[in-house]
């Protein structure tokens, strides 16, 4: 009886081993791009900001399908560009912190691309 209690016990453990194995080998197939985990901050912050609404750059009409922003603050928004960052809108008293509140995780101020590494002109 011990014996058959053994052999039942080691053909469970090599049973389970070998589901393991299956479902991380089928865990790997599915992942097919990186996992969250393995990607850089930097990756992660521009996979955020590609859904948000650059305030440098978007049109009047951009701006005003915003929450709470209508003509006369989207006009304010473009009058008051450049910014240097989101917050720079109710620092500057462009709109008001209320409707901040609203679009804070809609926007982004993106920065103008430098050319420091430009070669000087002649």
């Amino acid at each position: 009886m011990k014996s058959i209690c053994r052999n039942l016990a080691a053909s469970l453990l090599v049973m389970l081993f070998m589901v393991s194995l299956a479902g991380v080998a089928v865990a790997g197939q599915e992942a097919g791009s990186m996992p969250e985990a393995m990607a850089s901050p930097a990756q992660m912050a521009n996979a955020a900001a590609a859904g948000k609404l650059d305030i440098n750059t978007a049109t009047k009409d951009q701006l005003k399908a915003l929450p709470g922003i209508g003509d006369v603050y989207s006009q304010k928004i473009i009058d008051g560009r450049p910014y240097r960052t989101k917050l720079d809108l109710v620092q500057k008293k462009i709109i008001p912190q209320a409707t901040y509140d609203k679009i804070k995780d809609q926007i982004i101020a993106k920065q103008p691309k430098s050319n420091a590494m430009a070669p000087a002109p002649k």
